[in-house]
């Protein structure tokens, strides 16, 4: 074979090399973004609130019934602060009586508990019950969409303004965002875990009873996700003309929970089949890393104190979430501390950190903390310790 030839073939071979690595390139790409129709999507991991997935997260649309998760989690609010009881009486006004869409057919005067309310919201989307539990709450749903607004606000709900406490309104006002209702839901099932008991059933009863007498109502949960994705705990369903088909699903596997909203799919099953490829995607590339064995913190020595020594304390837990498929093997910690401080010393203050890394790469630090405070040292204290040293 003469000079030439084994130029072209050297050529094609690295063409085909380039071609071929390209090839996996596009590929992997193809395989990293999850096959979803809805216009808008966020897939989070719960526990550190990572955005592993997401498109137009931030464009504001009606988000129809998943309103009712801004609804329960003032409810658990109340329930936490003791100002409800889930035994307390709900009485149904003419009002919520009145609503329309989902519902679960309260009569005027009805009264039922706190959590049959809870129920009928959850698993069966009532907006009946909503308001009933809205003007229970705060005298009347004005008010009570107010705290909503509140309260959003607080989680940095950005997109966010409700006009209505169940999602019932067409009007251009009432809207949010796939991300902000990732917010609201991640706020509801951390601070609240005790919500997925009810969010998880497939089907219950409650019993109305009325000056009619008492009869049995069946209420039939609107995700269809329970019973098709396999670790699915919850969370809300929505559609209405306007907002098309909506969902905040949570599932849970391998001690990781993941977050999946979809916004305006085109129909149920659309919304069912994206919110099953996101979670797809977050349970298939994630690994969650909790420090639940760090580094055991010593005392450090406190210089003019009334105290010699002051303890440590970490600030938070640790925990780091893995979303390229590598795992979590072989982290390592590093403590960087001062040998010594001087006085005064506050509770709560930075005193150093630990420094986590996997190889090569930081992953995450976190602040390590003076356990209580150590003021400075008096006279009278200065006098006590010679004195201290010189009976010793």
């Amino acid at each position: 074979m003469n000079h030439k030839w084994r130029n072209f073939f050297y050529v094609l071979l690295l063409l085909s090399t380039v071609f071929s690595q390209t090839a996996s390139v596009y590929a992997e790409a193809e395989r990293e973004e999850p096959a979803v129709s809805a216009p808008e999507y966020v897939l989070m991991e719960a526990e550190t609130g990572t955005v592993i997935a997401q498109k137009e997260k931030d464009v504001r649309r009606s988000p129809a019934s998943v309103t009712k998760i801004m609804t329960l989690l003032l409810i658990f609010d109340q329930l936490e602060n003791g100002s409800l009881k889930m035994e307390d009486k709900v009485i149904t006004s003419a009002y919520a009586k009145s609503m329309g869409g989902s519902q679960v057919f309260l009569e005027e005067g009805e009264e039922q508990t706190v959590e049959t309310m809870i129920k009928c919201i959850v698993i069966a989307s009532g907006n009946d019950a909503s308001v009933a539990m809205a003007e229970h709450i705060s005298g009347n749903e004005q008010e009570f969409v107010k705290e909503m607004n509140k309260r959003a606000a607080g989680l940095g709900m950005n997109n966010t303004h409700f006009e209505d406490c169940c999602g019932l309104t067409d009007s251009d006002g009432h809207y949010t965002t796939a991300y902000d209702i990732a917010l609201m839901s991640r706020e509801l099932i951390n601070k609240y875990p005790q919500i997925l008991k009810y969010s998880s059933v497939w089907m219950d009863t409650i019993l109305h009873t009325t000056r009619q007498g008492t009869k049995e109502f069946g209420l039939s949960n609107t995700n269809r996700l329970l019973r098709t994705y396999n670790g699915c705990v919850g969370l809300k369903t929505g559609s209405t003309s306007k907002a098309k088909f909506c969902l905040s699903a949570v599932a849970q596997r391998n001690g990781i929970t993941m977050i999946a909203v979809v916004m305006a799919a085109p129909d149920s099953k659309s919304r069912i089949k994206d919110a099953s490829a996101l979670l797809d995607q977050g349970f298939s590339k994630c690994r969650l890393y909790k420090d639940d064995a760090p580094v055991k913190l010593p005392e450090i020595s406190v210089k003019k104190g009334k105290e010699k020594t002051v303890s440590l304390v970490y600030e938070k837990q640790f925990r780091y979430l893995s979303t390229d498929g590598v795992g979590i093997e072989n982290i390592r910690k590093k403590l960087k501390l001062p040998k010594s401080v001087e006085a005064p010393v506050k509770k709560g203050q930075r005193a150093g950190e630990i420094i986590y890394s996997q190889g090569r790469k930081e992953i995450g630090r976190i602040s390590v903390v003076y356990e209580n405070s150590v003021p400075k040292a008096g006279y009278m204290d200065c006098l006590k310790n010679v004195t201290e040293i010189f009976c010793f």
